[in-house]
């Protein structure tokens, strides 16, 4: 996976144009960027200048054929160079204007624009979990070097020197992101000491993977900053540590309306009849975080419950109460693409007739 943040210029303020390719690099997440000027402020995406790179860098085009074609799709304000300065988010064509075989927002918009999708206007909320690791060591911050802390149980939420470590990059995270325009919901430690959690949505349909996407590139401009490396790696510390997930939050509209309970069983029950068909999609390494520890179901076994953080699939009490509203898919892992996974889910529940 590859995000280019390509900046524009108008009468001196920079335009940030950030372009969503796909497994570039070895984790398959990898973010990059490049610049440009424009002579005059654009507000539609519709209105920006299509660009190009090089794929044969990235190893999606050979030396001989190598431009690779960026379509401006989402536009975002970009809180590093403020002002007038934008960040837009596009995906990547050949020349002859076919999706290169790593765009997967071309294939997830089809389904996003499909009439019956379209209608039921389905709503994410997905929990970004990531780790900071030290730059020179690759090991968690706030860790001892080639040692570990204390146990989990004082971090998740918690506050001091001795349980929170990298608090001041999470908080530029969440105003960045606000600034933006992105929909983050929220933010907390997680479990593992160095592992944070941030939250987007809700949000409809593609932009959810959009705008999960910018916030992703913007946290690693900040730890870029920071001199802090930014893993999602779905399992980073072997043994009893927490892994990191993106656990993703959904509904429908027939679910938030009254009697909307029968539809998020009946919608659950299609997840469970495809669960190896999402697992093989929802991400790299994810056999090492679902085991059956860790707040993880068994990445073999499917099963579903109210309040079960041990499940695959959680249904809230709330929403068990009201008769009506979402559930919580827990498979995903941290490192997935949520173009793949959002429009993934609302294939199997919406459009799929088993």
């Amino acid at each position: 996976m590859a995000t280019f943040d390509l900046v524009f210029v108008t009468n001196g303020s920079f335009f940030s144009l950030l372009t969503w390719l796909n497994r570039v690099g070895g984790s398959g997440i990898d973010l990059r960027s490049k610049a440009r000027t424009l002579s005059g402020p654009v507000s539609d995406p519709s209105k920006l200048p299509k660009w190009n790179y090089d794929g044969s860098s990235t190893g999606q085009a050979s030396g001989e054929d190598s431009e690779v074609i960026l379509y401006p799709q989402a536009i975002f304000k970009d809180p590093f160079r403020r002002g007038n300065n934008i960040l837009v988010m596009c995906d990547a064509y050949t020349p002859a204007g076919d999706p290169i075989p790593t765009n997967k927002r071309c294939a997830a918009a089809k389904i996003f624009s499909h009439p019956d999708v379209v209608a039921e206007e389905p709503w994410y909320g997905i929990e970004q979990e990531y780790t900071l690791l030290q730059k020179d060591v690759k090991w968690p911050i706030g860790w001892p070097v080639g040692g570990f802390p204390g146990p989990q149980g004082p971090y998740y939420c918690g506050v001091g020197v001795d349980k929170a470590f990298g608090r001041d990059i999470v908080g530029s995270h969440y105003k960045a992101c606000l600034y933006a325009g992105i929909s983050i919901s929220g933010i907390n430690e997680e479990v593992m000491p160095g592992q944070w959690e941030f939250q987007v949505g809700p949000t409809v349909g593609i932009s959810a993977g959009d705008e999960l996407w910018v916030a992703r590139y913007v946290l690693e401009r900040i730890t870029e900053i920071a001199g802090v490396v930014l893993s999602f790696d779905p399992k980073p510390i072997q043994g009893d540590w927490n892994g990191a997930g993106a656990h993703t939050n959904y509904s429908t509209k027939s679910m938030r309306c009254d009697g909307g309970y029968e539809f998020i069983k009946k919608a659950i029950e299609k997840l469970g009849a495809r669960h190896t068909q999402h697992i093989t999609a929802y991400g790299e390494g994810n056999e090492r975080r679902l085991t059956g520890r860790h707040e993880t179901a068994d990445i073999n076994t499917f099963i579903w419950g109210v309040a079960n953080r041990g499940a695959s699939i959680r249904v809230g009490r709330d929403t068990e109460k009201a008769g009506k509203g979402y559930f919580e898919d827990r498979r995903p892992a941290s490192n997935m693409d949520p173009y793949v996974i959002t429009s993934m889910i609302a294939e199997t529940t919406i459009l799929w007739k088993p």
